[in-house]
């Protein structure tokens, strides 16, 4: 019996060699295979189902892109039509049952999720007319690495890098001689958050608490983590790849949350949630907020409240409410912040401000039976002409730096900030998915420090600031390599 046991585990110990020996080829063959499904030849008469986003579609450009492609592609029977799914959809549920779309746009950390389960192919991008029109950074968001050789996953679209929104007619009457203290003809509190600060709590005094400068959900992670990574924190080790190294408490990330909780104090409640999130449109567009915080895509979204609000409110015709509109909602870059961590030092040492970001892209399912029309598909819509007007219709920073040259302004300065290390791309691993919750739970609760009862507030010393961090980093490493 004892013989037998001892044989039976041998055979287990071999077929377990032999199953990873022959998961290795296999990987590697997989990856290989991808490569060679992109043959150049054309399949005739499909149909592609293309995930785009759903702003994309509200503004028309998606329309536009489909009927472009339809239209350069008709010779060949291809047609590219609109997937009809959440732009959320999971491709790792879908894909393998026929349902999944066969291009998907969304953020690299959504994308490169899929790679691991092999449910996007790794892409002949050499072959793409933007491949040298993007920067190295914008294509390392797509690139893994397996069996020792790396991969393009993606096509980078835009570039994902928070912008200060505010209203220029909202600006004191007195700002050039008593918040412009370099006489730079820039506004202080659109500069320096320290003077964001001061504006915002002078605001909230003078109204009693019905007007606000500087409004933002705290809770939110992606916006909010800027500040800890600003003062040295980080998401995971070793370039975003060391997921046992988490970081969201290294350096001194201490100072960003005390910023956090000092911000907080000059808005209201409805910075502990996504209240602020859902409403920021409207309550800029009618002036309850001066400022906020979020993502270039989003411009015409902005635009379109405050063009309605001065139609209601001063008749203005459409025409002449969006180009006051225009002249009034101004995109500027992060403001900086204090070297000490705290916004009461108005006169010290200011720092550049680090923020989180992405790389919106394109990818190809691996479930797909017309891959070479799907890339035709991505290259067409990565053209300089398609991703100029994703730019006129979407306000979108480009990824190609052809575009952005020629946009100009702040297309130009996101760009710049991600070669300069001033946007921390969100890593492109799955494990990224569990940052979010306990990320979210400190920064929901740091939020709501300074709206509890003196005696019952967590975080007035730097200790509880770090303890809170610490915490954070032990729940998204716990969630990442114990409970799974």
């Amino acid at each position: 019996m004892k013989r037998n046991i001892l044989a039976l585990i041998a055979h287990a110990l071999v077929l377990s060699i032999l199953l990873t020996i022959f998961g290795c080829i296999s990987l590697q063959r997989s990856e290989a295979e991808a490569q060679v499904k992109f043959t150049g030849e054309l399949e005739r008469n499909v149909t592609l189902r293309i995930l785009e986003n759903d702003t994309a579609k509200e503004k028309g450009y998606f329309k536009e892109l489909l009927d472009a492609f339809n239209a350069a592609y008709a010779e060949y029977g291809i047609v590219a039509v609109d997937a009809n799914m959440d732009q959320y959809t999971d491709l790792e549920q879908d894909g393998p049952y026929g349902y999944g779309p066969d291009v998907l746009y969304q953020a690299n950390d959504a994308l490169m999720k899929y790679t691991d389960g092999k449910h996007i192919q790794p892409l002949p991008v050499e072959q793409l007319d933007c491949y040298d029109q993007i920067s190295q950074q914008a294509w390392d968001a797509y690139t893994a690495e397996y069996s020792g050789e790396s991969y393009v996953f993606g096509v980078p679209v835009n570039i994902q890098g928070p912008l200060l929104y505010y209203r220029k007619d909202l600006l004191p009457d007195n700002w050039q001689t008593e918040w412009d203290d370099d006489k730079n003809g820039i506004p202080d509190m659109t500069e320096y958050w320290t003077e964001l600060y001061a504006y915002s709590k002078q605001i909230k005094e003078e109204s009693g608490g019905t007007r606000f400068g500087y409004m933002k959900s705290l809770f939110d992670t992606y916006f909010s983590s800027g500040f800890l990574f600003s003062y040295g924190g980080y998401v995971f080790g070793d370039g975003g790849f060391d997921t046992t190294d988490i970081g969201f408490s290294a350096g001194d990330s201490y100072k960003g949350a005390y910023i956090l909780r000092q911000l907080a104090s000059v808005m209201n409640q409805d910075c502990i949630d996504d209240t602020i999130t859902v409403n920021a449109y409207s309550m800029l567009g009618n002036g309850t907020y001066f400022a906020t915080m979020t993502t270039p895509d989003v411009y015409t979204l902005f635009l379109d409240e405050l063009a309605k609000e001065y139609m209601r409110t001063e008749k203005l015709s459409e025409d002449a409410a969006y180009a006051k509109a225009k002249e009034n909602l101004v995109a500027a870059d992060i403001p900086k912040l204090p070297a000490s961590g705290n916004l009461e030092d108005r006169n010290g040492e200011m720092v550049d401000s680090v923020m989180m970001g992405g790389v919106n892209g394109y990818a190809i399912s691996t479930y797909t039976k017309a891959p070479n029309a799907a890339l035709a598909f991505v290259n067409f819509a990565t053209s300089y002409e398609m991703i100029s007007r994703r730019n006129e219709l979407l306000g979108i920073a480009p990824a190609r730096e052809d575009v952005a040259a020629q946009v100009g302004g702040l297309s130009e300065t996101i760009n710049n900030n991600l070669m300069a290390g001033r946007i921390a791309v969100m890593p492109s691993t799955k494990a990224v998915a569990q940052i979010w919750t306990p990320a979210q739970t400190f920064f929901s609760d740091l939020a709501k420090d300074p709206f509890r009862l003196p005696g019952e507030q967590k975080y007035l010393t730097d200790e509880a600031l770090q303890k809170g961090l610490e915490k954070v980093d032990e729940q998204i490493y716990s969630a990442i390599h114990t409970l799974n």
